[in-house]
């Protein structure tokens, strides 16, 4: 793989419930709202189980996800292709955090923020 290690860990605060985070990073049609442009395989559970895989791509690379751990606040997905790593995601009540590691020609942290920020802005609108 091409690229440089980044590692980055970014935590924002939402006024959301632990189990708002956790559908709107395991139900399938929440995470195509406000994650990168999502594709997944035909006839895909409407939620994320381990060893799910799906991809997105950034241009013309594409990023490949395999969720390789879940529990009631975390999911990690191996990373491939694009990047070569991990991205992990856990949550609670008013708060969520994201870990990136991985080697790639990509800014990773500036992805990161970017998906943060999409989901911050779609969970709120749904939480009144």
């Amino acid at each position: 793989m091409l690229g440089k290690f980044q590692k980055s860990e970014l935590r924002i605060e939402v006024k959301a419930t632990e189990t708002t985070f956790r559908d709107y990073l395991l139900d399938i049609n929440k995470l195509k709202c406000w994650f990168f442009p999502l594709k997944f395989p035909k006839n895909s559970p409407q939620k994320l189980s381990l060893n799910d895989s799906f991809s997105f791509y950034l241009g013309l690379i594409e990023v490949k996800n395999k969720v390789d751990f879940i529990d009631s606040n975390c999911i990690r997905f191996i990373l491939s292709g694009g990047i070569d790593g991990y991205q992990e995601w856990t949550w609670g009540d008013g708060w969520i955090q994201s870990r990136l590691e991985g080697i790639s020609v990509l800014p990773l942290n500036l992805g990161q923020t970017f998906n943060l920020l999409r989901l911050k802005s779609s969970i709120k609108p749904n939480i009144i």
